[in-house]
């Protein structure tokens, strides 16, 4: 396995999007974002022939040329996909690799008063831009979006939100469960806080006027705040943390609001949309440091108590923590492209 570079059977094309949903968003990031688009081997060769389609997001902190990273012994997302169409494993398909980084660090795929319309972004503006660019099959049920961490929480709300765009899904270790991913890190977040007197944009100041991640409390205060951001921005983008940053204790109505976002909670009233999923892939590691694995079980059990059909998901967990989990996509990207293939 060469530790450098792999020639493909289809191709990867660079672009960019120029996004008017993202023109002028609070935190003033580049509202023109690449994308990655793959077409499988053989597009070329049959000129009238149309492909599904499945939209790649990435988890907290992740940006598009993340995708290209190459660790030891380990061949990058592109090239395993491209691996199983080569082979023959899974049916052809066009593979749109999406850009929603922030400035602190992710937009959970939402849209927010305090990060910016993402959700919008992908399905009213990337998705249209690719359906008229490619020769992708316009249609829910040849349309999948999948991906992990928070990409996970985002491949499982879209489909909620949007059933009309998106058929299919597949969740590697996504966010879900709060009470069990999120909020046994707010303690943590309480004793770190008061380096800074409660304050976490004093932590963010600081955290901009040096190198990143060089302090044990940096991950987690980024998280917390771009989560904050996401699930509980006032109208004019203030974030509410959902507990008091001295005493620690719970900001109920702040942390509703978080709760609203979800899955498991937000299944019941989007029943009929996952009703309408031709395939669900839901993984986890069972020794997530974040029990997203636990989070997994319970948006599946979600899933059957609002009559999704059992056949209709794939469900394993697996001997692993939350990192080091990218040789799960192809297998999820193989199973996708049988359920959306015409």
């Amino acid at each position: 396995m060469l530790p450098w570079s792999a020639e493909l059977a289809g191709r990867l094309e660079e672009h960019v999007v120029s996004s008017e949903l993202l023109r002028g968003n609070p935190l003033d990031d580049p509202h023109e974002r690449p994308v990655l688009v793959y077409v499988p081997p053989g597009y070329d060769d049959e000129p009238e022939r149309r492909y599904p389609s499945v939209y790649a997001i990435q988890g907290f902190t992740g940006h598009l040329e993340m995708w290209r990273n190459r660790m030891p012994y380990r061949q990058p997302f592109p090239e395993t996909a491209d691996a199983v169409f080569a082979s023959g494993e899974a049916p052809p398909a066009v593979v749109v690799f999406v850009d929603a980084w922030t400035a602190h660090g992710g937009s959970q795929f939402v849209d927010s008063p305090g990060t910016g319309r993402y959700h919008s972004y992908i399905c009213d503006e990337v998705v249209p831009w690719v359906d008229a660019r490619y020769r992708t099959l316009n249609a829910p049920e040849h349309r999948a979006i999948s991906g992990k961490s928070s990409g996970g929480y985002g491949a499982m709300i879209t489909p909620m939100l949007r059933p009309d765009l998106f058929g299919a899904l597949a969740t590697h270790a996504g966010d879900a469960l709060f009470e069990y991913s999120y909020m046994p890190e707010f303690p943590k977040c309480v004793r770190h806080l008061r380096r800074y007197d409660g304050d976490i944009w004093r932590w963010w100041d600081d955290f901009k006027g040096r190198t990143s991640f060089t302090r044990p409390e940096d991950m987690d205060l980024l998280n917390l705040l771009a989560m904050a951001l996401c699930y509980s921005a006032r109208d004019d983008g203030t974030p509410d943390l959902p507990f008091d940053p001295v005493n620690g204790m719970i900001r109920q109505d702040v942390w509703d609001r978080w709760l609203a976002w979800d899955p498991v909670r937000m299944v019941p009233g989007h029943a009929e949309a996952m009703r309408s999923q031709r395939a669900i892939w839901i993984d986890g590691g069972t020794r997530d440091e974040w029990f997203l694995d636990v989070g997994a079980q319970a948006f599946r059990q979600a899933l059957l108590d609002a009559g999704v059909r059992e056949d209709v998901i794939r469900f394993e967990l697996f001997e692993a923590g939350h990192g080091g989990i990218d040789y799960r996509y192809p297998l999820a990207l193989t199973w996708l492209c049988h359920a959306i293939a015409p």
